[in-house]
Parts: C-alpha cells; structure tokens; sequence
C-alpha cells in the first residue's frame, strides 16, 4: 500500500515561528540584562551606605559584646568584695570590714553601694556609733537611686536609732507611708507609730494600731504575740481565734500544741 505523503509545512508558518523563538530570546536576554543593570545600579548607589550599615552594626554588637563581659567581671569582684566584707564581719574584724566596704560605696552600683552602706551603718550601730549610723541610714533613705524596699527598710532603721530624740509626729510622718498591711515593712513600721500615737497621748489609736499588726498573718509570730497584748492593755480585744493564740504561745514556751476540747 501506498503511503500518504506529508503535507509541507508553510513556509511563511515556519519563519514567523522562528522569529517568535527569536524574540523570546531576546526578550529573556534584555530582562536578564536589565536586572543585572539594575542591581549594577543599586550597588553603585547604595552598596556604600549598606556595607557602613552593616559594619556599624556589627561594631556595636561587638562592643554591647565587651560592655556585657566588662559589666560581667565588674560584678563578680564586687560580689568577692562583699564575700570578704562578710567573712571579715562573721570574725568579728569590724573595723576590717567597714574599709571593705568603703570600695564598694565608692565603686559600686547602686544596689550594691545601698547594701553595703547598710552593713557600714549596722556595724556602727553594733559599735555604739548611733549618730554615725543613723546619718548613713538616712543617706540609704535619701538615695532615690537605691532599691525602694532598702530605702525603705533604711527609714525605719533611721527612725528606731532616734526614735528616743524625736518628736512623735515627724516618727508618725516619716514612717506613716509604709503602715500598710502590704508593705513589706508593716509590723515594724507599724509599731513605732503605735508607740508614736501613746507618746502623744492617743491610746485609742495605738491600741488600734497594735491589733491591726497582732491580725496581720505576714509579720513575725513575736510580734504578733507582743502587739496582741499591747493592745489588750489598751483596752483593745485582738484576738479572734483562742486556739490559735494558745498554740502560738504553747510554740513560743516549747510547749505542744493545745488540743481542741473534745
């Protein structure tokens, strides 16, 4: 059997398909070509300032690097200073361990700086130097750039060194701020103020003052148990549970605990 010859392609067919392979060619070449020249151009008109970026970026991570290792090392020879300072106090070396101290006063944050001037103060106080130390107590105070609780906690260590020489109204003015049953300090401050109140006459709200603090399960079960009857002899009933008053004084006594009544 014959076969059917193949039908030639049209010539024109086949030049206008070669000249579309041509064309796509070319346009793929020229879009290559412009990005290259577009990013020939972003070089050139950028590349300057983002290598600086980059450079100035990695110098700064360099030194936030050596700042951290600086600030790092500083720290630990401040904690060995305030380790020696310690072990010097625990041996009874006072005088050793207040010039201890003294660098980190003049050298240290102040954190460390607060409480190693509350050591210099506590020892001066154990030495018999009140006015010494109740004036470094009140440079703690005054020291807005020192841990709030510790400035705190300076106040009230101020006020009990003077309290004797004060007026009873600047005892109420500067310790008042931190009678409060959330304050870290409310058994203590609180307590002053009381004694505050009866120096000026007020048994009513001393006697108040000394139940709140007796009420108050976050101060130490001493104080509890000598506002409790601070108050009591001020006419004020403190007590709420009975039970849980003989057993406080039964764990003071080292005495078992009372057993409810059957």
């Amino acid at each position: 059997m014959a076969l059917t010859p193949t039908t030639p392609a049209n010539p024109s067919d086949q030049r206008k398909d070669r000249a579309a392979a041509q064309e796509d060619v070319l346009m793929r070449e020229v879009d290559e070509a412009v990005r290259q020249d577009e990013f020939s151009d972003l070089v050139a008109r950028y590349g300057k300032p983002l290598l600086a970026v980059v450079l100035i970026g990695l110098a700064a991570f360099a030194g936030y690097l050596y700042w951290d290792g600086q600030q790092e090392s500083a720290l630990e020879q401040q904690s060995e200073t305030m380790t020696s300072a310690l072990d010097q106090l625990e041996a009874g070396n006072l005088d050793t361990a207040t010039t201890t101290l003294s660098t980190l006063v003049d050298g240290g944050d102040a954190g460390v700086k607060a409480n190693a001037m509350m050591l210099q103060a506590g020892i001066a106080m154990e030495q018999g130097k009140t006015e010494e130390g109740a004036r470094l107590f009140a440079q703690i105070a005054a020291d807005t750039d020192a841990p709030q609780l510790l400035r705190e906690l300076a106040t009230i260590r101020e006020v009990s060194a003077k309290f004797d020489t004060m007026k009873p109204e600047d005892v109420i003015t500067r310790l008042k701020p931190m009678v409060e049953p959330g304050n870290a300090w409310f058994g203590s401050a609180g307590e002053m103020v009381a004694m505050a109140y009866l120096e000026q006459g007020k048994r009513k709200e001393a006697g108040a003052l000394f139940a709140e603090i007796s009420k108050n399960d976050q101060v130490p079960d001493s104080m509890r148990s000598r506002t409790r009857q601070l108050a009591g002899l001020l006419g004020v009933d403190a007590i709420e549970d009975v039970d849980e008053v003989l057993d406080e004084v039964a764990a003071a006594s080292g005495e078992a605990p009372q057993q409810p009544a059957q």
